[in-house]
């Protein structure tokens, strides 16, 4: 029995040792720890190990890989020649790394923590960083890169962090942000020291507070105008850390000089004599719907409420549904009054601290599609004015002949009596023109007249013979010519 016992007593740390090695991740069963890493559960840490090439083979458990501060300056197609599925952090910065393969991230799907930084990356190719569609930070500042491809960050629709800090970018593709679905998660965004001259102030604007809360611009040789100051002087007026944190460093080049000048002291400050822009501002008209966005810097909060220009604090439906609260924290307001304009306020509860959110509503006393309404004095008053000039033109130019002159050759002249009833107000001699017959009323006087050439009242003058236009009497002929104010006669 003795014996029995005294072998029992080496079996159970073998039968222990040979047990924790079979479950441990690097025993033989799952391949080895490489030479010069230090190895701890999945983590694998291979830095400041003089590493050239990254070592293989490489456990296919392994979760975190620290490659950095080595010498590896090239990221090859085949440096993970078999797929690791639990990889999610690659460390690799500090490596003078030059070239970055675009199929080097093929067998890494599932990778959210990517570090490039402090290498000698000069361009991001197109679809670098496709096939990383679940990664969620990328580390590239300190590097070389002054060319950025817009395509390179296609399909990263779960990053939230990008570091592009302290690299040459003179022109980064902001329509990234602006669309909204190429990098829909994306809160944080460092182009700080680089080379850019210019930003669209206007479009950054436009983007919500709690991506320009972390969008950083700061060490750049921006050129000065209105629309960037007035979009940081936002930013400061809403306590935003890009701004807030880096005063200082916002700097800016003014025309025709050679200094850089701080960008939130522009204000009024000569040539530009920028003036202080107001936080968020709505124009609407008479009877429109509108929505007032509560545009807080924090992300994703659920608690708020909205408190209208005379104090009433909205949290549903108002009177008669013309106020209304949305679900995802603006307030709608229908069939608008001039009583509706206003300051609004959007009380946000942040994680940190409780944030206030100011929206003036502006409400013109006019409908946009009215019949009348858009017309204003200047322009109803010029429309005026033009009418009177044509109706005087028409006047003057367009009214109809006294004289009833004879149309054909053939028309007989009207009798002669007829011209009693004529006004004796009627412009005397008209000028006769053209070759055709003269009128009725300037036709010599004949038979049936009597002294002066006036009609006798009974008689009834025979009709002149027809002549030929060159015996025609003329209008200014003496025994044409009568006064219809006195009886006294004419002597020729």
């Amino acid at each position: 029995c003795h014996p029995c016992v005294a072998m029992r007593v080496p079996v159970g740390p073998l039968s222990l040792l040979l047990a924790l090695s079979l479950l441990s991740p690097w025993g033989s069963a799952a391949g080895s720890c490489p030479p010069r890493c230090v190895c701890a559960s999945n983590l694998l840490s291979c830095s400041q190990a003089n590493l050239s090439a990254v070592p293989v083979p490489l456990p296919r458990f392994t979760a975190v890989l620290d490659l950095s501060h080595n010498n590896v300056t090239r990221l090859r197609a085949d440096w993970a020649p078999a797929r690791l599925p639990h990889l999610h952090a690659l460390l690799l910065s500090h490596n003078g790394l030059a070239f970055v393969s675009t199929e080097a991230f093929t067998h890494v799907p599932r990778l959210r923590h990517l570090d490039l930084s402090s290498n000698r990356l000069r361009t991001l190719d197109e679809n670098l960083f496709s096939d990383l569609g679940e990664l969620e930070v990328l580390l590239l500042y300190n590097n070389e890169i002054s060319t950025v491809d817009r395509t390179a960050f296609e399909n990263l629709g779960r990053l939230r962090k990008l570091y592009l800090g302290q690299n040459r970018i003179a022109r980064f593709p902001l329509e990234l942000l602006r669309e909204g679905s190429r990098l829909p998660q994306l809160a944080l965004l460092d182009l700080s020291a680089n080379r850019l001259r210019a930003v669209p102030a206007g479009e950054l604007q436009a983007l919500p507070a709690w991506l320009r809360d972390r969008l950083y611009l700061h060490n750049n040789p921006l050129a000065c105008d209105c629309p960037l100051f007035q979009l940081l002087d936002r930013g400061r007026r809403r306590h935003l850390s890009a701004v807030e944190d880096f005063q200082d460093e916002l700097r800016c080049f003014l025309p025709g000089a050679t200094a850089l000048v701080k960008i939130l002291e522009l204000a009024g400050r000569q040539p530009l004599n920028c003036s202080k822009a107001r936080e968020a501002v709505l124009e609407a008209h008479l009877g429109d719907s509108v929505t007032l966005g509560c545009d807080s810097r924090w992300q994703g909060v659920r608690s708020r409420h909205w408190v209208t220009p005379g104090g009433e604090r909205v949290l549903g439906d108002g009177g008669n549904g013309s106020v209304v609260l949305l679900a995802n924290g603006s307030l709608q307001l229908r069939a608008l009054r001039p009583e509706d304009a206003g300051t609004y306020s959007c009380w946000v509860a942040g994680p940190l601290l409780n944030e206030t959110v100011y929206v003036e509503l502006l409400v013109h006393n006019f409908t946009l599609h009215g019949p009348h309404d858009t017309l204003n004095t200047a322009y109803t008053t010029l429309v005026g004015c033009i009418l009177s000039v044509v109706l005087v033109l028409i006047y003057l130019y367009l009214t109809p002949c006294r004289c009833c002159c004879c149309r054909g050759g053939e028309k007989l002249p009207a009798p002669r009596d007829d011209s009693i009833n004529s006004s004796v107000l009627s412009t005397t001699p008209n000028h006769a023109g053209g070759t055709g017959e003269p009128c009725a009323s300037h036709i010599a006087p004949g038979a049936g007249t009597g002294q002066n050439g006036r009609f006798k009242g009974g008689g009834t003058p025979s009709l002149p013979a027809r002549q030929a236009p060159k015996v025609q009497r003329k209008v200014s002929d003496p025994d044409s010519v009568s006064s219809v104010f006195s009886d006294t006669p004419i002597v020729v």
